[in-house]
């Protein structure tokens, strides 16, 4: 792999905030091509984006991903491409269906097209950012044989849900099941639009890839938090839209019956994971994995970014629920540690306090969590 030229796509965002300047100081050049989409940067982007143009080495391109003249430019002279644009709200994906397919799948389709067919460029590799969201419910075992036979259970069902029946059951039998850490060569099962598309957008890559001899990685990232993380978006990040309502006092509105558990990883593992596959000598071609291996229930989770801010622990578990949303999920970290040498470092309780302590020092934006819930209920999709 050579030393040139790296475009990060959707780089001005939160992961490409952490691994632009990480990658500067191994040395490489970084292009960012982002929109600044008021949805994740607010109507008028400030300070959040301002080391997009005073970062040396760092050259800032204000385009889509999904827009050929400006994809087809911003890949000139680029020998490495980190694939982070997307739309990334699992809820808000089941109703703005088309949305989501444009900017995650055909964006990426240009990206294999362009690096298919124009010969004037010269990408060796393709670092793409996926989503845990592939799994679906993830990998479980039975919990009354010991054979280890491990299952993916089929999506929860509207009917199931609404009756308080959150755990996965045997497909088969109707038997209890164990969540365990899921493998990369655990069957893949998207349960939302979201996550559809990112198995279309790994696809896509895999096979592009393949085809046109450019090396590939595909990082599979669990519930990624940390500084830098979008206040403003309430489609997405569970900890900020907390971290919001903690300070202004309000309720921390848990689904379910708190217990259902996720994979949360510090955005410096994440990054770290990102630079060692663009740095990377040999050749990948391989999906991995990123989280810290831990599943933490959500309402365990909400205590803590409470005690975190020194606040009140104000948790209000509502028994409410998402279509879509899976009950666990937590990753097999080996492949991780293997292959790319990254071993995830950094602690939840350590990871909440340096949150916290960035969030203080940001501007209080609006709680709009309620207003998009609103749309999930008017769509049928939340009980």
């Amino acid at each position: 792999m050579s030393d040139g030229l790296v475009l990060v796509t959707g780089g001005a965002g939160f992961i490409g905030s952490h691994l632009a300047p990480q990658l500067v100081a191994l040395g490489r050049q970084v292009r960012v091509l982002d929109t600044l989409s008021p949805q994740v940067h607010g109507q008028v982007p400030g300070d959040n984006v301002a080391w997009l143009t005073t970062t040396p080495g760092v050259e800032f391109r204000r385009g889509s991903a999904g827009t050929p003249a400006d994809l087809r430019s911003a890949l000139e002279g680029v020998s490495a491409v980190v694939h982070l644009a997307a739309e990334t709200g699992t809820g808000q994906s089941m109703y703005e269906i088309a949305r989501y397919c444009r900017q995650n799948v055909q964006a990426t389709a240009l990206l294999m097209d362009l690096i298919a067919n124009d010969r004037s460029l010269n990408v060796e590799r393709v670092v793409l950012a996926s989503s845990r969201s592939v799994y679906g419910e993830g990998a479980y075992v039975r919990c009354d044989t010991s054979d280890g036979a491990r299952l993916t259970p089929p999506t929860r069902s509207a009917e199931a849900l609404r009756a308080g029946q959150w755990e996965p059951v045997c497909p088969d039998t109707g038997a209890p099941l164990q969540a365990v850490p899921t493998r990369e060569d655990d069957r893949t099962a998207p349960a939302s639009i979201y996550a559809a598309t990112k198995l279309m957008q790994e696809d896509l890559v895999r096979i592009g890839c393949a085809a046109a001899g450019v090396g590939y990685a595909i990082l599979r990232l669990q519930n990624v938090y940390g500084e830098g993380q979008s206040l403003a978006n309430p489609y997405t990040g569970i900890l900020s839209i907390f971290s919001t309502r903690i300070r202004r006092g309000l309720e921390l509105p848990v689904f379910e019956d708190g217990l259902e558990s996720r994979d949360f990883v510090h955005v410096s593992d994440v990054s770290a994971a990102f630079v060692a596959a663009v740095q990377a000598q040999q050749v990948l071609d391989t999906v991995v994995n990123v989280g810290s291996g831990v599943a933490t229930p959500v309402i365990e989770v909400a205590r803590s970014l409470c005690r975190a801010f020194s606040a009140p622990e104000k948790v209000h578990v509502t028994g409410q629920y998402r279509v879509g949303d899976i009950r666990h999920n937590m990753a097999d970290v080996s492949v991780l540690r293997r292959v790319l040498k990254v071993d995830p470092q950094v602690q939840l309780d350590d990871g909440l306090k340096r949150f916290s302590r960035w969030v203080t020092d940001q501007p209080l934006h609006a709680d709009r969590l309620d207003e998009a819930n609103a749309e999930l209920v008017k769509r049928g999709m939340m009980g």
